[in-house]
């Protein structure tokens, strides 16, 4: 969907246009750049569980884990800070990477930063599965971020605008949905991978490059969004793009907005600086704190560690594999469910939802834990099928609320002037918490334990609260007019009103 400021105007405009063919196709190669962002999140914490991956590359994490009984606790066995920097090296790269992905995004369009991401995931894949040194390992891992970084920086904000408003949430929904694909098929290759040694582990890293090629090669047929076409002065080009996309040829008053919207965008010289206006706090805040909450449900740290997770509390290799394998599958079966309900529901339903459900099976797990799990004995097998089935219920919470929903809300709020710096800041809080995350889940699952779960309860709570109190339903909002709904929110009007939605950079504070 098309989007940017426009001028003050009272009801919501109904735009000309369909759901056609070509938007589906277009928003399904956009959205498959997911797949090698959960192809990641699926592929690295069960490479991590592998001895023969460990043996060569982190030996004493695999001495530890081999002698671990009356050595180190359930909760220490995998806690290595070069283990967790396999892991977290990708997004500390895709942090730096999606300030360079900002630029192209304004200034080449969304389909080559969308290349350059396929490419470099590309380049990162062989460079994992051909590692012969630690060094090699993390070298890839930065191609990787890289290719991350910049894949999602640009896939969001052009589904986003080539999406009609009524269909905006469940097509951008796919993004998640195949986030959560990758998940499952890298949990399924892990799990068939750990069987074949010694060289298992290099088919799991190596695989990644066929999502990478997928993108890339589906990259080469995707028109560029009308949007980008007319903000970089291809007026008639976005207009016959805009057509195609809707199916019509009476797209004169979309047209009309984009073109009022390019206007405006073009006085600004200073994205990042325009993002500090006061009229745009309400979008300053929800590019901060949105992916920030979405990184402390502690959903991410599960995913990348659930086979470590399940070994801890006393499955085997195989078995901890298998489980995670579970909850990829449950994943992908809650983005679905998102996919169909969040144009019908809208957003807010999904995440006050989505919050208790998460707060509660974190409330459970950690409580087992702590009631059954010493350090060095491991839980009974039924109590230890209760926790994968709690986590069972726990992610497919995440996906179909702060999982889908923390990309969805970023993409659609952000008027055109602000809207690749605004992303770009979306992108890097996202990668700096996931780092963060990824970086210490391990250790802090070694010192406070149990309490881990119990901390990620209390983040839950605090950010339902916010969604409650701070974030207005978005739910069929064009997105030329989407700064007009912070006119009437409770909060946010004190900061933004009608008259001052315009180009002028003024006020800072």
């Amino acid at each position: 969907m098309a989007g940017g400021l426009v001028p003050v105007r009272g009801p919501v405009k109904q735009y000309e246009g369909r759901l056609t063919l070509y938007v589906a196709f277009a928003c399904i190669v956009a959205a498959s750049s997911g797949l090698i962002f959960g192809y990641d999140l699926g592929i690295s914490g069960g490479v991590t569980s592998m001895d023969d991956f460990l043996s060569k590359f982190f030996p004493k994490v695999y001495r530890t884990e081999k002698s671990f009984q009356g050595k180190a606790s359930n909760y220490c066995r995998y806690n290595n800070q070069l283990l967790q920097l396999f892991t977290s090296s990708l997004y500390l790269a895709g942090l730096c990477a999606t300030f360079f992905a900002g630029y192209t995004t304004r200034n080449w369009g969304r389909r080559p930063t969308i290349l350059i991401g396929g490419i470099s995931f590309l380049a990162g894949a062989v460079f994992n599965g051909a590692a012969v040194n630690l060094a090699m390992l993390i070298i890839g891992r930065i191609l990787l971020g890289v290719g991350v970084g910049f894949a999602n920086q640009a896939a969001p904000l052009y589904i986003s605008e080539m999406a009609p408003p009524k269909f905006r949430g469940g097509l951008n929904i796919l993004f998640q949905s195949a986030t959560t694909i990758g998940i499952l098929t890298a949990n399924i290759i892990n799990y068939v991978a750990g069987k074949i040694h010694p060289w298992g582990w290099r088919l799991s890293l190596g695989l990644a490059a066929v999502p990478a090629f997928t993108l890339t090669f589906g990259g080469f047929f995707l028109p560029e969004t009308p949007n980008s076409l007319i903000e970089r002065g291809h007026f008639d080009q976005g207009r016959k793009v805009l057509e195609k996309i809707r199916g019509v040829h009476n797209v004169d008053l979309e047209y009309e907005d984009l073109l009022e919207a390019s206007r405006i965008s073009k006085t600004v010289q200073h994205p990042f600086r325009n993002l500090l206006l006061r009229k745009h706090r309400p979008q300053l805040i929800m590019a901060i704190f949105i992916p920030m909450f979405q990184q402390l449900t502690g959903n991410n740290a599960i995913t990348f560690y659930a086979p470590v997770l399940f070994k801890s509390i006393g499955f085997g290799s195989n078995a901890a594999l298998y489980s995670a394998v579970i909850v990829g599958s449950v994943k992908v079966i809650g983005t679905w469910i998102s996919l169909v309900i969040v144009d019908r529901w809208g957003r807010k339903i999904l995440f006050y939802e989505g919050g208790i459900q998460m707060i509660l099976c974190q409330l459970a797990v950690g409580t087992i834990m702590q009631m059954e799990l010493g350090l060095y004995n491991t839980l009974s097998k039924p109590l230890a099928i209760i926790v994968v089935i709690l986590v069972c219920v726990y992610v497919a919470a995440f996906d179909w609320s702060w999982g889908p929903l923390a990309w969805l809300i970023p993409s659609e709020i952000y008027s055109l002037d602000i809207r690749s710096a605004a992303q770009s800041l979306t992108v890097a809080v996202n990668f700096a918490f996931t780092f963060l995350i990824g970086q210490i889940f391990l250790t802090l699952f070694c010192n406070i334990k149990w309490g881990t779960f119990f901390l990620f309860a209390g983040f839950l709570l605090f950010m339902t609260v916010f969604v409650a109190l701070l974030l207005p339903e978005t739910k069929g909002v064009p997105l030329e007019e989407m700064d007009y709904i912070w006119t009437k929110h409770w909060f946010w009007r004190r900061f933004v009103c009608e008259q001052t939605i315009g180009p002028k950079e003024v006020d800072p504070i």
